[in-house]
């Protein structure tokens, strides 16, 4: 059976009627239930990625109805020397991980309404059940309009897969207070590289169960994940503030992550931005509104070839009155000791706020710079260290900027 579709591996230059002869073979080889698409209908779907600097053929892209057609597809990889199968999810990997040259791609988006139920665990703490396919800007969307309630931790951007995100870490902002992604899942169904559907959580299946959360996908494909969820609040302030100092910008962050709940706020994260006018790298980057303006005569003269940002948030609800939430914000502001004169902020309704790189995404896509290359790259660097990191590569080797973002920010390794 997996020797019938074996000849077409490497042959990719198809005209039509080898496209559906390839189509038939897989189709009958797997014998699964989904659709599943050859040709350059396989390459337009599953060729490239995210990152933009890799570009591969498959042999066909698998879009399952459910774990049965995924565990088909990895069961016709594992009969084979030569077959191999990769999950893709909403195509954000940066160097080929969700892309297979001539092998399966499993498009994980196709399940992506499989799964969607909100419980209570025996202690009362609220959870969903979401598909390993499903978006996280559609989870949040649906959970705060249907129940009030949101998963308690995040990624900046929401256009990735909830078993994207969980087979890599899933860190943002509020990391610091729950843990990232992989901290605020107590359940999964998997489908294992034997091709099993097994359900693994802390207390069964255990070892699995910590091998796929962050494993790269490599231990096992997520179709179901359950999802710790807490009250979603109403609204949110959102902070950004200047600092020239680099100990300065870390001493007041590593505060904030280091206090209890409700003595910080609800997000903290950071960035490096090149002192200069650049739309691209520099203080344009940083105002939160367009009546907004970067004043850099409030820089003191000792200020270097680039600036750290500490960007903020506070939940608050509807019924909190203006001046209360005025309170708890200037009394954790004041603490800080970033440059006067440079502080930015707005109120805006907490799902614009998590959805707030959307609005990136789409005037990136009209300008055409989504499709370019997106050479990213996540660091964890020790407290010990990042002094350094600051000197040797901030302030050095990429003083002119990237052509975006910078992130640094402190997470707590007991998260």
């Amino acid at each position: 059976m997996i020797a019938y579709i074996e000849p077409y591996f490497l042959d990719n230059e198809s005209d039509a009627s080898s496209v559906l002869t390839v189509t038939d073979a897989v189709s009958e080889s797997l014998d699964i239930q989904g659709e599943i698409l050859c040709g350059g209908a396989a390459a337009d779907i599953a060729g490239k990625d995210f990152g933009g600097m890799n570009y591969v053929k498959p042999l066909a892209v698998v879009r399952p109805l459910g774990p049965e057609d995924i565990a088909g597809a990895v069961r016709a990889a594992l009969s084979s020397d030569k077959l191999t199968v990769a999950a893709r999810g909403n195509g954000h990997s940066i160097n080929g991980q969700a892309m297979a040259e001539g092998g399966l791609v499993v498009d994980m988006r196709s399940t992506a309404e499989n799964h969607f139920e909100v419980g209570f665990l025996a202690g009362g703490t609220a959870f969903v059940d979401v598909s390993g396919g499903a978006l996280w800007e559609n989870v949040l969307k649906r959970c705060v309009s249907e129940y009030g309630l949101a998963p308690r931790s995040w990624t900046d951007y929401l256009g990735l897969t909830v078993g994207g995100t969980l087979s890599n870490a899933g860190v943002s902002g509020q990391a610091f207070r729950y843990g990232p992604q992989t901290e605020n899942v107590t359940e999964l169904d998997v489908v294992t590289g034997n091709g099993d559907v097994v359900t693994c959580s802390e207390m069964e299946n255990s070892e699995l169960f910590f091998s796929v959360l962050g494993g790269l996908g490599q231990f096992g494909i997520i179709t179901r994940a359950r999802v710790l969820l807490q009250p979603a609040p109403d609204m949110v302030r959102w902070i950004r503030i200047v600092y020239t100092e680099f100990d300065e910008f870390t001493r007041d962050a590593e505060w904030l992550v280091s206090q209890k709940d409700e003595s910080s706020f609800d997000y903290v994260e950071g960035f490096v931005f090149v002192n200069g006018d650049d739309p691209v790298n520099g203080w344009p980057t940083v105002p939160l509104h367009p009546d907004q303006y970067f004043d850099p005569t409030r820089l003191p003269q000792s200020s270097g070839s680039v600036l750290y940002c500490l960007e903020l948030a506070l939940h608050y609800r509807d019924s909190d009155s203006n001046s209360t939430v005025d309170k708890r914000v200037e009394r954790l502001i004041g603490r800080l000791r970033f440059d006067e004169g440079l502080r930015f902020e707005v109120d805006l309704p907490y799902v614009d706020f998590l959805l707030r790189v959307k609005r990136s995404e789409e005037i990136a896509k009209v300008n055409g710079t989504w499709e370019t290359p997106h050479p990213w790259l996540n660091l964890f660097v020790s407290k010990r260290d990042i002094g350094e990191f600051d000197q040797k590569v901030f302030k050095e080797l990429v003083k002119n900027g990237v052509g975006g973002p910078m992130l640094v920010y402190p997470l707590l390794r007991s998260r």
